[in-house]
């Protein structure tokens, strides 16, 4: 973001296709970015950083941290999450690139058929070894979970507190 002209003249000159993967609920992506930080630091899994795992296992191991969301900060955080996104469509919009949201993807498989077209590739069968780690609703995933709700509700951000994308 800070040498966007530069990053952009760079992909048009060389022709990069640019998927902008974001995340519809802002309060999830918090989430996913404060254990994915705690992880970084406290590396819970035998001393190793894993941002991804690949058994129920380690999943269950990593899903059992709560962070504690700073409530005082919550909106003005979320507000700057979107203006950033809307800077970086903004900065972008004359690259080749597609929107993607990652609810779109969990819910959707055809989203994958349709980036696998954008790219111009042949269509494959794409599945992941992934396992997921924030399971179930997000009340179950903060340590301040009361809070959160006190200082959403009523804002535009408040339907961040009921929404899933799970099948």
């Amino acid at each position: 973001m800070q040498h966007h002209a530069e990053i952009l003249e760079y992909f048009n000159t060389r022709g990069v296709s640019v998927i902008f993967l974001f995340r519809r609920n802002l309060l999830r992506r918090m989430i996913s970015v404060l254990a994915n930080l705690y992880d970084r630091d406290a590396k819970p899994l035998n001393g190793i950083h894993k941002s991804h795992v690949h058994s129920p296992d380690e999943a269950e191991i990593l899903a059992k941290y709560k962070p504690k969301i700073n409530a005082t900060l919550l909106i003005p955080n979320l507000k700057q999450v979107e203006e950033t996104t809307a800077k970086a469509l903004e900065y972008f919009k004359s690259s080749r690139h597609i929107i993607l949201y990652y609810e779109d993807v969990v819910k959707n498989r055809t989203k994958l058929k349709d980036v696998q077209d954008f790219l111009k590739v042949p269509y494959r069968e794409l599945k992941s070894r992934q396992v997921k780690i924030h399971k179930g609703s997000l009340s179950q995933q903060v340590e301040n979970w009361d809070d959160i709700q006190k200082t959403i509700k009523g804002t535009h951000y408040e339907s961040f507190l009921h929404a899933d994308y799970r099948k």
